[in-house]
């Protein structure tokens, strides 16, 4: 795979929907965990470059999954102390990561609210695949990013997950069927499994069709050019 990567920051560690109509339209593959905040910012960006290239090029966009703590505990952790102790951070460049994605936030229109803890993620990803099957997975992934970093709400618990998954149009009793039951936990992992053998090990990692990775948060116009310029030798 072809490689962009950069500045723009990333957090290491089923079918989607049809975003805007086009000319070329490309597969993406968005690999990420639902409490990386720079994946909540590429997310954002790179739909907002989809639509600037509105009749140019087009996307399916297939959400995978990443935990970024797959051991995470239950009952979470508290932020602060879970980044100093998994990067070695000072209070001072705790305070200064957070500021900047603040920043790159208002920029795509990503509100972070408070939060406090970080949380596991396993059954979340559950959940999107089964979106995935349900053809609401991309509705899924932008409810959950919402649900954890602009409200602050704990998105390994069941009854929230199920809650979130009905206002992004799925039906509430199945989803909590999914969740009691461990349904595509396997699936979830394998994916996982997939992509950390390919060579993935932080995100968000975007693949466009299956040969091309955009590495990290990046901003609007990287994603478009990259869009274009892939749309562009598609069509030669």
């Amino acid at each position: 795979m072809s490689i962009v990567s950069g500045a723009a920051g990333s957090d290491a560690l089923a079918a989607g929907e049809l975003t805007g109509p086009g000319s070329t339209r490309l597969r993406i593959d968005f690999v990420s965990d639902i409490v990386c905040p720079w994946c909540a910012i590429g997310l954002a960006a790179l739909e907002q470059a989809l639509a600037r290239l509105d009749g140019e090029v087009a996307a399916d966009i297939h959400v995978r999954p990443f935990e970024l703590d797959p051991r995470m505990a239950a009952e979470g952790e508290d932020i602060s102390e879970h980044l100093r102790a998994k990067y070695g951070m000072t209070d001072a460049q705790l305070n200064e990561s957070q500021a900047r994605i603040r920043e790159r936030g208002v920029e795509v229109g990503v509100v972070f609210g408070q939060r406090t803890r970080t949380w596991n993620t396993f059954d979340a990803h559950r959940l999107l695949h089964w979106a995935g099957i349900a053809g609401r997975q991309l509705a899924l992934k932008r409810a959950l990013l919402r649900a954890y970093f602009t409200d602050g709400l704990d998105v390994s618990d069941h009854s929230t997950l199920v809650r979130v998954a009905a206002e992004a149009g799925l039906d509430a009793g199945r989803a909590a069927a999914v969740l009691a039951s461990g349904e595509y936990g396997a699936d979830v992992r394998e994916e996982e499994q997939f992509f950390l053998r390919s060579g993935i090990e932080s995100v968000p990692a975007v693949v466009i069709d299956q040969q091309h990775l955009v590495s990290g948060g990046q901003p609007v116009a990287v994603f478009e050019r990259v869009l274009r310029e892939i749309g562009a030798g598609r069509t030669r």
